[in-house]
């Protein structure tokens, strides 16, 4: 198993995002992305890749199948139907599938969440570092 600290960087080379940092949450048990402007049809999801904040997001619209909807607790303790997407993840030199969920994540630090559930099997982290997988590329 490879060892990654509490934020990484990672790419999402579907959603055109590279260079995103995210936060390694254990407690979490699925990834999560901020994003405004969720609209779904059909079986379909669009929602914009917008932030002021974060140099990775380049304000682009993207369309994709949903994968599923689920009901998610979040940090604050309140549950909420989320909608969720399958794109790969980069971290490090690796890459996997994951499901997605769609989030307004704007007061939150980082706009990515990496969950437990796609961790399971491959990492474990440190939680005294960080970065450690952009050290090693």
């Amino acid at each position: 198993m490879e060892i990654i600290g509490y934020i990484e960087t990672i790419n999402l080379p579907e959603l055109d995002l590279f260079g995103l940092d995210a936060k390694i949450d254990t407690g979490a048990d699925s990834c999560s992305i901020h994003c405004d402007e969720i609209m779904v049809e059909g079986d379909q999801v669009t929602f914009l890749l917008h932030d002021n904040i974060h140099e990775a997001y380049h304000g682009k619209k993207i369309t994709l199948a949903i994968a599923k909807r689920k009901k998610v607790k979040s940090s604050n303790g309140k549950s909420e139907e989320r909608i969720f997407i399958h794109s790969s993840i980069q971290l490090g030199c690796k890459s996997y599938q994951a499901e997605i969920s769609l989030s307004n994540r704007e007061n939150m630090r980082y706009p990515m969440l990496i969950g437990r559930r796609f961790m399971s099997h491959r990492y474990l982290v440190d939680v005294s570092r960080k970065f450690i997988t952009t050290k090693e590329v």
